[in-house]
């Protein structure tokens, strides 16, 4: 029996907190099966986009774009913490469910003109890849694809990117 990515992911209940079902990317990426899946899975939502540079958003985002970036022969911009980038940046500041966070990216690594593909493990909210998004538009890209592992459906995070072109390779309905 041919196993599917879904097969690899683990459900942790009531994790970090009753009532949530934690969805654990470690449990795909520790097999060797599970990973070439998932990888394999993101790529071929990446059938017939053109693009020139993949963008992997800190941390699980760099584990699939890393791969995704080298299988097209592209390169790989990373969105990282603040603090955490050493050449200029420019910084994003979003919301997260208790507070806010900012991330940050190289002013140098988009050219304007260039098309880019966003990749992260999971859109929960959105608002990490938003703020990705508009960073990347900020320096002249354009977002032609952004790209998930995993889709949490009941938090409706694709609403805050309904302007991009979405897909997840997972989707679960509950948060």
């Amino acid at each position: 029996m041919n196993k599917s990515v879904e097969d690899y992911v683990k459900t942790i209940p009531d994790f970090p907190e009753p009532g949530i079902m934690f969805r654990d990317v470690t449990s795909v990426v520790e097999d060797p099966e599970g990973f070439r899946l998932a990888v394999d899975a993101l790529d071929e939502l990446l059938e017939g986009v053109e693009f020139d540079m993949i963008v992997g958003a800190e941390s699980r985002g760099f584990i699939f774009g890393a791969p995704l970036a080298y299988k097209r022969g592209k390169g790989l911009a990373l969105i990282r913490k603040k603090g955490k980038l050493p050449r200029e940046t420019i910084s994003r500041e979003y919301e997260l469910e208790y507070g806010t966070a900012v991330i940050e990216l190289h002013t140098d690594t988009i050219k304007p003109g260039q098309k880019v593909v966003l990749v992260d493990d999971l859109i929960a909210t959105g608002g990490t890849i938003e703020a990705a998004a508009k960073m990347v538009e900020q320096l002249g890209g354009e977002i032609v694809k952004i790209i998930f592992l995993m889709e949490l459906e009941g938090l409706e995070g694709r609403k805050r990117l309904a302007d991009y072109a979405v897909e997840s390779v997972i989707k679960y309905s509950g948060k």
